[in-house]
């Protein structure tokens, strides 16, 4: 959603004329206070499945590697049992 100039012109004196020129340096900040309030919830969330993705890969690679481990762990345990 891209915004010219003229529709930003226009929403902004619809603003003004809605709220009048006092209560709009008040409203703007209120607005950018939520936006970065917004974006911190956005960033904090995004953070946390992108730790879950890597949990879920470092699993996934464990589980690659446990595998051909155990095949190998196997004949050296019945070589040690007949051992003893």
């Amino acid at each position: 959603m891209n915004l010219g100039m003229t529709e930003i012109l226009i929403i902004l004196l619809i603003a003004l004329l809605l709220f009048g020129p006092r209560k709009l340096p008040e409203l703007g900040r209120s607005l950018g206070q939520s936006i970065r309030e917004f974006q911190r919830g956005a960033k904090s969330i995004r953070e946390e499945f992108e730790k879950a993705a890597d949990v879920r890969e470092l699993k996934d690679i464990k589980e690659e590697v446990a595998k051909p481990l155990e095949e190998l762990k196997r004949p050296l345990e019945a070589k040690e049992e007949t051992k003893s």
